[in-house]
């Protein structure tokens, strides 16, 4: 089965979640469709990562949820992941744990986005702001001449 890979990344902080929402819901579900098989990597570590989660399952929901898989990347095990373990599981298809043992807690961040980057055949970002994790995510990305859409860009178009 040919795997296309796709991941997200954004600023924890969304002012207009809606417009995000539609954007995401088309490229998802374009992908869908489109695609034998995509797998979606997510974090959850802020709005815009909770906005490509809940579009993920939606559209799996409304248009396909047999070619598929939603993932959560995590840097590293939490408290509150071993605390939820199960409501988790029941949430995501797969969940993963990356190798950042030993790691300052941001660096771990860091390690898991680029694995993430480099594993993706292509990238999904909203970014706004010339800083931050996403930023230099997105830097990573262009780098490593990654496929990549900024959504923040074609919402910029539409004002």
């Amino acid at each position: 089965m040919d795997t296309y890979t796709v991941s997200f990344f954004g600023h924890r902080y969304i002012d207009n979640p809606l417009a995000i929402d539609a954007a995401l819901d088309d490229l998802i579900g374009t992908l869908l469709r489109s695609k034998e098989y995509v797998e979606f990597l997510v974090g959850r570590n802020g709005d815009f990562d909770q906005l490509a989660s809940s579009a993920i399952r939606r559209c799996k929901r409304e248009i396909r949820d047999n070619n598929s898989a939603h993932v959560w990347v995590l840097p590293y095990v939490t408290a509150d992941f071993r605390d939820h373990e199960d409501d988790y599981r029941a949430y995501y298809d797969e969940i993963e744990i990356c190798n950042s043992s030993g790691r300052h807690y941001k660096a771990a961040f860091q390690a898991r986005n680029r694995n993430m980057v480099d594993r993706s055949d292509l990238v999904v970002f909203f970014v706004e702001r010339h800083e931050g994790g996403a930023y230099q995510t997105m830097r990573y990305a262009m780098q490593q001449d990654k496929q990549y859409i900024n959504l923040a860009d074609s919402l910029e178009e539409h004002k």
